[in-house]
C-alpha cells in the first residue's frame, strides 16, 4: 500500500495535464501512485497522459459523467491510505506531498489536511488567500474551521489530502452536482472532524475565469442541497454564516440573470444579519447593471485586481 493516491479527473485539459503530471514526478515525497480518470475527453488529454511511462500511473476511461463521478471512480481504484486530489489544470510545488505527510504525522485523526496555496487569477497575476483568524505562520488544527473559511476557502481541492477510509465512510462526491460538489463534501467532513493546515505554500490553483457566463449556464446549474446541513447549523453559528454566504452567492447570481424563483429559494433561509451591506446594496440595483458589473469584475481579476462582495 502506498501512502498517497493522487487522483486526477481529466476532461479536455490537453494544455495543462503534462505540467500537472510533471509536478507530481518532481515531488520530494515519493511514496505515491497516480490515478487518472479520463472523463470522456475529446481532445488530446488522454494521449498526452499516456506519454508518461511509469508504473506508478494508472489511467482509466469513462464516458463523460462529470468530475464527481470521476473522482469517486479514482478513489475506488486507489490503494493509498490517503487521497491527494489534483485537478488537471493545477500545479504542485515539489514540497506538496512532503508537507502534507508531515502534517498527517504531526496531527493524526484529522478529517482533512490542507496546505497553503496561491491562486493564478491572470496571466502574470497571483493572489495569496487569507483565512480569517489564521496567521500566515500557523501550523496545526484550525480552531474554528467554518469561521476561518473567509474571505478565502481553506479547503481547495488540489491542496488537500483526506484518508480513503473517511471518504468511503462519508460517501464521496455527490454525482450530478455541477457546482459546489467539493464544497458539499468538505462541509460534511468539517462538521464531523478537525481540520489541520500547514504554514507552507505548496500549490497553484489555476482559477478559470468564465467570461461567457450566461442566463442559460446559470439556470442549468445543479447545486448541493443545503437542507442536509440545517440540523447542524442550529448549534453551529459559524457553519450557519459560512453556508449563508454561499446561499447568498448562488441567489445573487440567479438575481443577476432574472431567475427570481431561484433567488428567493436560496435567500429565504439566510439570516438577515449574515447579508453583507454590499450585497444589500446590490440587491437594489437593476439586474442588467449587475451583469455589466460582473463582467467588469472578471476583467479586473484578469488584471490582478480582485475583491469580494461577501464580507
Amino acid at each position: 500500500m502506498v501512502f498517497f493516491s493522487v487522483v486526477i479527473p481529466l476532461h479536455n485539459k490537453a494544455d495543462h495535464i503534462e505540467n500537472a503530471i510533471k509536478s507530481i514526478f518532481d515531488q520530494t515525497f515519493i511514496d505515491y501512485e497516480i490515478i487518472i480518470i479520463n472523463d470522456g475527453s475529446t481532445d488530446a488529454s488522454e494521449a498526452i497522459a499516456r506519454k508518461f511511462y511509469d508504473k506508478r500511473i494508472q489511467i482509466f476511461n469513462q464516458k463523460n459523467q462529470g468530475v464527481s463521478v470521476a473522482r469517486n471512480f479514482g478513489i475506488e481504484k486507489s490503494s493509498g491510505k490517503f487521497i491527494a486530489f489534483l485537478d488537471a489544470d493545477d500545479y504542485w510545488f515539489p514540497n506538496h506531498l512532503e508537507e502534507l505527510h508531515k502534517l498527517i504525522l504531526d496531527f493524526p485523526n484529522c478529517g482533512m489536511y490542507c496546505s497553503r496555496y496561491k491562486t493564478k487569477i491572470g496571466t502574470n497575476h497571483f493572489k495569496t488567500p487569507v483565512f480569517q483568524g489564521i496567521a500566515n505562520s500557523f501550523k496545526g488544527i484550525i480552531n474554528d474551521y467554518f469561521y476561518s473559511n473567509k474571505p478565502s476557502r481553506i479547503t481547495w481541492t488540489s491542496s488537500l489530502a483526506i484518508s480513503k477510509e473517511i471518504l468511503e465512510n462519508i460517501g464521496g462526491f455527490t454525482p450530478g452536482i455541477t457546482n459546489g460538489q467539493d464544497l458539499e463534501l468538505w462541509t460534511k467532513i468539517g462538521i464531523r472532524f478537525p481540520v489541520a493546515i500547514t504554514n507552507k505554500t505548496t500549490a497553484i490553483y489555476n482559477y478559470d475565469i468564465d467570461n461567457s457566463l450566461t442566463k442559460r449556464k446559470i439556470n442549468s446549474r445543479i447545486l448541493m442541497d443545503f437542507e442536509q446541513f440545517k440540523i447542524f447549523e442550529k448549534d453551529n453559528p459559524s457553519l450557519k454564516k459560512f453556508l449563508d454566504l454561499y446561499r447568498i452567492e448562488y441567489g445573487l447570481h440567479y438575481y443577476i440573470f432574472g431567475n427570481k424563483t431561484k433567488f428567493n429559494f436560496y435567500l429565504k433561509d439566510v439570516d438577515k444579519e449574515n447579508i453583507p451591506f454590499k450585497v444589500q446594496f446590490l440587491l437594489k440595483v437593476p439586474p442588467f447593471v449587475l451583469q455589466f458589473l460582473l463582467k467588469l469584475k472578471k476583467k479586473l481579476k484578469q488584471s490582478g485586481i480582485d475583491f469580494s462582495i461577501y464580507g
